[in-house]
């Protein structure tokens, strides 16, 4: 009776301690309540009684769309305005990194000879600086003089132009040519013609400085860039997976390398249409044809309005010796222009950038439509990169496949 008893005591103690030790595991102090509730104390919610989760957002949804939509192109406007605000600032990055890379080829010519590069920089950006002072020493002055007799024969020059029939009887009429004469003649006399035409005195100012600046900005960046080159294009290739970074690197070259053989075929290009203004105004008779053909070379350097800007002096200097000059010269530049861009340039660019002559005219006047003076400037060098990538990467693969 008593081994009965004891062993049931024993029993219960073992229960006991079951019992405590399952109280006190991690597991039961988990599932406790945080706050104890008494008899006493008012009935408290247990966290499981939130409420029932509801259904996932239906992506497909209309609404969902919209939104989304409407983020993406606010997001997109303000980007784009962002980027609008600072188009200055990247048209001098994206003309200084062209001429980084047109400027290229000559550097690495010294450099391929043994010169160290920072030297052969040197002897690239003097050489640059070295024509850019002939240019002002040898056009600015005959220009000069030559707008300054524009400027002062400009009354007679208006009046010459009653001398045809149609235009002496409107003057008759409306007294057109003598209104015109009369305030030619005030704006010679007050000294305001060239502050009429850039606004005023503040106006002319406004330009010069920030046509300086930008100047200055670009000579900087360029050397900034000629001198990094090198080193940019590794980081650049570097974003290229290992496996793939050799070829990557062989095609970037190929591309930087034909921006450069661009820029030298624009420079031929230049120098063609400087030779024929020198020998043409030679011609007709027109005074300082050698620095008329200077200013056409630099002005042929400018896709787009470069010719623009070439032949509109180089007619204003036809006009100060006859009208009839004047026409001629208006009449050879537009057709020497014409010859240029479809049959000079193409085959110049057909030769060196293995690029057909219709991508070339294309490419162009696209690039100019869409972009203005940069995409003149970028199109037919992005051309050519274009065509490089299709013919090493993308005509392989549809070729393997």
């Amino acid at each position: 009776m008593g081994r009965r008893l004891s062993q049931t005591t024993i029993c219960n103690v073992a229960k006991v301690t079951k019992s405590k030790k399952q109280i006190n595991s991690p597991i039961a102090r988990l599932k406790r309540p945080l706050i104890a509730q008494s008899d006493h104390s008012p009935s408290i919610k247990s966290p499981d009684n939130f409420g029932v989760p509801g259904s996932p957002i239906n992506t497909a949804h209309p609404f969902y769309f919209g939104f989304l939509a409407a983020s993406g192109a606010i997001i997109a406007i303000t980007l784009l305005r962002a980027l609008a605000s600072a188009s200055d600032v990247f048209i001098l990055l994206i003309i200084s990194i062209y001429l980084a890379a047109g400027l290229n080829p000559a550097i690495e010519f010294f450099v391929r000879r043994g010169v160290r590069r920072g030297l052969s920089i040197s002897i690239v950006t003097f050489s640059v600086i070295a024509t850019a002072a002939l240019f002002i020493v040898l056009v600015i002055p005959p220009v000069i003089r030559q707008v300054d007799l524009f400027v002062q024969g400009l009354p007679e020059t208006i009046q010459s132009l009653t001398n045809n029939k149609q235009i002496a009887k409107l003057n008759d009429q409306y007294q057109v040519i003598d209104n015109l004469v009369t305030q030619a003649r005030e704006w010679i006399a007050g000294g305001q013609l060239f502050a009429t035409l850039y606004g005023g005195v503040i106006g002319v100012g406004k330009t010069v400085l920030s046509g300086t600046f930008a100047i200055l900005t670009v000579f900087i960046l360029t050397l900034y860039f000629m001198a990094a080159l090198p080193k940019f294009l590794t980081v650049i290739y570097r974003l290229a997976p290992a496996s793939r970074r050799p070829r990557v690197s062989a095609i970037g070259d190929a591309i930087t390398n034909r921006i450069g053989i661009f820029v030298g075929s624009q420079i031929v290009i230049a120098a063609t249409a400087a030779l024929f203004i020198t020998l043409y105004g030679l011609i007709l008779g027109i005074p300082y044809a050698a620095a008329l053909g200077m200013v056409v070379f630099f002005a042929g350097l400018i896709p787009l309005v470069g010719h623009f800007f070439g032949a509109t002096i180089f007619t204003l200097v036809a006009l100060t010796q006859s009208l009839g000059t004047a026409i001629a010269a208006l009449i050879g530049y537009a057709i020497y222009q014409q010859i240029e861009n479809y049959v000079v340039m193409p085959r110049i660019m057909k030769r060196s950038l293995s690029i057909p002559g219709v991508v070339t005219i294309v490419a162009a006047l696209l690039g100019s439509a869409l972009f203005g003076l940069i995409g003149a400037i970028l199109a037919v060098p992005m051309a050519a990169a274009f065509l490089l990538i299709l013919e090493e990467v993308v005509f392989p693969k549809s070729d393997r496949s």
